[in-house]
């Protein structure tokens, strides 16, 4: 059994070129990884796999019972009543596996982002599909479950098809890699590190190869540009005006010349570098290599005059019926770069909205949450497209340095979550924030997108507070660490 996708192409309606052109590749029993920069394409051809959407040219074969996993960890999983209510030996499993409580399914919009997620695994393992697409799994989830959801999708028979910027799972799981740029795909063997490190090798391949053209077509121009020149000289001689009259020997060689086409040669010869020059150009355009934004982004932002940007008492926060975070007094100074962690349903989100509750008015603070509502998905597109010239030539450029591609961000609505998170956090840089809050910063971008980020929040002058479960970028943008950490059956705390 195996899923194939033949010659596939794909143009979304607000669009001017297609995001998919030409793809073909084969899904066997097994994982594959999509892997790719923000944009590119990879949850459409998801979900043209899938079936969900038909695409404008090739075909998906054959007819095979799919289930996708979305982004989006608060969509309620397809058969979430069913699940609830199945005590089988599989549903039975993956609980255990996944750490699942009974009463989630139940109350799947009070769970967190990780809760909702593990939940959304859970029945999509349940329900064995033929074909199962996992769209980063593990965006929203701790250490221990990402080590869980690795185990449970080891055990998965079918056709695999993991969208994922996770390395570690990638390499876990994965027996080939769908490597996807600029609208076309590459299937290469292995999990991340190896297909990645056959990418490489291909790019400076790719690399030396047109440094190669382009040194040749030059030389090429330079040759061609003195044959005309020699042409244009021989071209010259060719008038007998000049010669006397009564010369006829030298007015006998020169016609001789003329009919032999002894002077043509040169002209000949230049007609052919023309030819050669045309070719070598050819060649020259026709070569591609993936282009990488690795600038750093400067941020036109200085600290708060305020000593202290944020202040709160100690206090207790319920983060369910029975359950509350215990926290201390807090604040945040005007340049502290603070890490929150803790474990999934911990309350890290319901403190970050604690806090925010309590910025005083007149902060100029840029909040990014973990997911953005409809409403704000919207402003942020509103936005964009009311900005004079030069604001919007700056929020694109913030853009292309974190490796998305501006022009696709202006094509049309159809906007991927990890482009979206760039998108907001270059709108705010515009407003000089005194204060970023970002919840799980990393969910959703690509690679090349973190480290950059990385570069970004490490440089930002002002105060900082980032909650993520991603301990590099925790360790290379902050120098001080908030945890949550389990006191009892029903209680967190906060240690600073």
């Amino acid at each position: 059994m195996q899923l194939n996708l033949s010659n596939i192409e794909y143009c979304y309606s607000q669009a001017e070129e297609p995001i998919l052109r030409g793809i073909t590749a084969t899904f066997p029993q097994a994982w594959t990884g999509i892997v790719g920069d923000n944009g590119c394409g990879k949850t459409t051809l998801a979900r043209i796999a899938c079936g969900h959407i038909a695409p404008d040219a090739g075909s998906v074969g054959p007819a095979l019972v799919c289930t996708y996993c979305p982004q989006d960890a608060t969509i309620p999983p397809d058969g979430l009543e069913d699940f609830a209510a199945a005590y089988d030996g599989n549903a039975v499993r993956l609980r255990r596996e996944l750490g699942l409580e009974d009463d989630w399914p139940w109350r799947f919009g009070t769970l967190s982002g990780g809760q909702q997620k593990r939940l959304q695994i859970a029945c999509a393992l349940w329900s064995e599909p033929d074909v199962l697409v996992l769209d980063e799994p593990t965006n929203h989830v701790d250490a221990t479950t990402r080590a869980a959801i690795a185990r449970a999708l080891e055990g998965f028979a079918g056709i695999g098809i993991l969208i994922s910027h996770d390395r570690e799972l990638l390499d876990r799981l994965c027996a080939q890699c769908l490597f996807m740029s600029d609208g076309s795909a590459v299937m290469r063997p292995g999990g991340y590190t190896q297909a990645s490190d056959q990418a490489m090798l291909e790019r400076m391949s790719d690399l030396h190869a047109r440094e190669e053209a382009r040194r040749e077509k030059k030389r090429i121009e330079c040759e061609a540009r003195r044959r005309r020149e020699v042409a244009a000289r021989k071209e010259g001689k060719k008038s007998l005006r000049g010669i006397d009259k009564h010369d006829s020997d030298a007015r006998a060689k020169k016609r001789a010349a003329i009919v032999w086409g002894t002077d043509g040669i040169a002209a000949k010869q230049s007609g052919r570098m023309g030819a050669r020059l045309e070719r070598a150009s050819e060649r020259l355009d026709q070569m591609r290599v993936e282009k990488r934004y690795d600038a750093d982004i400067w941020l036109d932002a200085t600290p708060s005059r305020r000593p202290v940007l944020v202040r709160s008492e100690a206090a207790d926060l319920a983060l369910g019926e029975q359950i509350h975070l215990e926290l201390p007094p807090l604040y945040i100074s005007r340049d502290d770069h603070i890490g929150l962690t803790g474990d999934n349903g911990s309350g890290k989100t319901t403190l970050v909205k604690h806090l925010v509750s309590r910025i005083p008015a007149g902060v100029r603070v840029l909040y990014i949450p973990q997911e953005p509502s409809a409403a704000q998905q919207q402003e942020t597109r509103e936005r964009l497209h009311t900005l004079s010239t030069s604001d919007r030539g700056r929020v694109l450029s913030i853009v292309a340095q974190l490796n998305s591609e501006p022009e696709r961000i202006l094509e049309g609505d159809v906007i991927s979550p990890g482009e979206l998170r760039k998108l907001m956090l270059a709108l705010g840089i515009l407003d000089g924030p005194e204060l970023i809050i970002m919840d799980e910063p990393t969910n959703h971008l690509d690679l090349g997108s973190v480290e950059a980020l990385e570069r970004v929040l490490a440089a930002y002058p002002g105060a900082l507070l980032a909650v993520s479960h991603d301990a590099a970028l925790l360790s290379s943008t902050t120098g001080i660490t908030w945890s949550i950490r389990r006191s009892g059956p029903d209680a967190f705390v906060l240690t600073i």
